[in-house]
């Protein structure tokens, strides 16, 4: 399997998707990030109880033409639904013949399609999505910016004394820092991380 890194950052079309989404209104509409991939947009099909059922919030299909979500995820967790919709539009950029070497018609076929794959496989893929996700809606350059502005408010009220935050400071700038991108404390988190910030 071709690292993250390769698919990410040195393939042209995925650079060129990256480095847009640094210049992109903040916080990023996700749909105008659908629109830019494809030339013919991809459907979005809301299922109920589809997490209640399955504990997916959403899937792409085989074709790669639909993205199934959650109704209530698309109804009522507005962050939620975005970094579904970037999570499987970053298996349509990186994972496109994966997807198409296999056919499932449902969300039931699409589980054991999962089940049926290496730990290791299923891990990859979803990882890499995962940090797809992260980089569109929580471009690195942004959330700096946005980090240190929240910092800045932090030492300005007197929360953040010292050089590190306190983890329970720490909560409350990523709680502030998902407001502003439009995403769960969980995604900042990691993003934070990965921007070693």
């Amino acid at each position: 399997m071709i690292s993250f890194k390769k698919l990410t950052l040195e393939l042209p079309e995925n650079r060129h998707v990256l480095d847009r989404s640094k210049n992109t209104q903040f916080p990023l509409i996700i749909h105008r990030i659908l629109i830019f991939f494809r030339t013919v947009s991809i459907n979005i099909v809301p299922l109920h109880g589809l997490h209640k059922a399955f504990e997916i919030d959403g899937f792409i299909s085989h074709d790669l033409t639909a993205i199934s979500v959650d109704a209530f995820v698309q109804e009522s967790r507005p962050g939620r639904y975005r970094f579904t919709l970037a999570h499987e539009m970053g298996h349509v950029v990186l994972h496109r013949e994966f997807f198409r070497q296999y056919v499932f018609k449902n969300v039931d076929e699409w589980k054991k399609l999962t089940q049926a794959l290496s730990p290791l496989d299923y891990g990859t893929i979803e990882w890499q999505a995962y940090q797809f996700a992260g980089l569109i809606l929580v471009p690195p350059k942004v959330l700096r910016i946005q980090y240190y502005e929240a910092t800045k408010m932090a030492r300005e009220k007197g929360v953040w004394k010292g050089k590190q935050a306190a983890p329970m400071v720490r909560q409350y700038l990523a709680n502030w820092l998902a407001k502003q991108f439009v995403v769960s404390t969980e995604v900042i988190e990691r993003c934070l991380q990965r921007d070693k910030l």
